[in-house]
């Protein structure tokens, strides 16, 4: 457009003493285009709003109009440019009606000044067009520099995504097995004296406790780690049996969908690792039961009123095990409750709502 226009200035202005003027007001219009076009690709952007952008606007509308008087009808301008950049900066409602305003304003200038009625009509038809390309154009950079931002956040979400999932099945893994570790080798220390038998058995127990935390640390790193909540539920007795609590479990759930079920099984995990850590109980129970269109999960244990409540122990901690425990359930449509029953046990519950198909 800016060689066009300066083509059209050739065409009326041979004579040399008048055509670098021309040209300069030209390259006015065109500088100030540019900087509205594409102020978003420099460090000084974020400056171009407000009263700058609008004196911006301001100007080119007076290069555009005031050497209508000086160089009369050899004076074509841009006016599609100033068309333009009203679009780019005015509201909607206000952007419309000024492209209309300036190429009126345009074709008027240009009969006063004497250029014949078919150039004024050709002009005034290719304002709005070179309004509309310039705008089009321009918001087509901006849209394209947006979305490669875009998909830039998009791959540091995802890569953060994957981070905390892993930070949070390794802490939900390794918490219970570390536990289980614990209270089985503190059991080991006390029999290998008087029980050296027994204590073998359970350094056998303590290796297979191992083997299965190193199995579930490699499912967490290929990013899919299914569990079975009756597995769970029969691994967690036999540990809190171990170490000398009196454990019931009662599963009257029936089949499960898979994502529910690895959500329930964690939760058991979870839960228990955190009554080890918290708590000293003496009696823990563990249920799951369906009703219409859900499924129950509670685990109560006697030991929250020998300290601190869990939740809140854990809370003061730092640790994050109800966190992700509330994340998980809510993420398969479900709802966490902890805290103290009125009978003084502690009670860890979920309830999941069950799509039906």
């Amino acid at each position: 457009y800016f060689l066009a226009y300066s083509a059209e200035g050739w065409s009326y202005a041979p004579y040399a003493h008048g055509l670098p003027t021309v040209e300069l007001c030209l390259l006015g219009c065109l500088a100030l285009q540019l900087a509205e076009s594409f102020h978003r690709r420099f460090s000084w952007g974020p400056r171009w709003r407000g009263r700058v952008r609008f004196g911006a606007l301001g100007l080119q509308a007076l290069l555009q109009f005031v050497p209508f008087w000086v160089f009369g009808k050899e004076w074509a301008g841009l006016p599609g440019f100033l068309a333009g950049s009203a679009l780019l900066a005015l509201p909607a409602l206000l952007a419309w009606p000024v492209l209309v305003l300036v190429t009126a304003a345009g074709a008027g200038a240009q009969y006063a000044v004497g250029v014949p009625v078919p150039d004024v009509i050709y002009e005034a038809a290719y304002t709005p067009i070179c309004a509309v390309v310039v705008f089009g154009l321009t918001r087509m950079a901006q849209l394209a520099a947006e979305l490669h931002r875009s998909r830039a956040e998009i791959a540091r979400l995802a890569v953060t995504s994957e981070r905390l999932r892993f930070a949070r099945d390794l802490h939900d893994l390794l918490g219970f097995s570390l536990s289980a570790i614990t209270l089985k080798c503190e059991l080991v220390r006390r029999l290998a004296p008087t029980r050296p038998v027994q204590a073998r058995h359970e350094l056998t127990e303590v290796l297979g406790i191992v083997r299965d935390a190193l199995a579930d640390v490699r499912a967490v790193a290929g990013g899919s780690r299914p569990m079975c909540l009756t597995a769970e539920a029969e691994h967690a007795m036999a540990m809190l049996t171990g170490a000398g609590i009196h454990a019931t479990v009662r599963l009257e759930c029936g089949e499960l969908p898979g994502d529910v079920e690895t959500v329930l099984a964690t939760m058991v995990r979870e839960g228990l690792t955190n009554m080890l850590r918290h708590s000293r109980p003496a009696r823990c129970e563990i249920t799951a039961v369906r009703t219409a269109g859900a499924v129950r999960l509670t685990l109560v244990n006697d030991g929250a009123e020998a300290g601190r409540c869990p939740e809140r122990a854990e809370r003061l901690a730092g640790g994050s095990g109800i966190g992700n425990l509330t994340t998980r359930v809510e993420a398969v449509n479900g709802r966490l409750t902890a805290g103290p029953r009125p009978d003084g046990r502690f009670e860890l519950r979920a309830d999941v709502a069950l799509l039906l198909a």
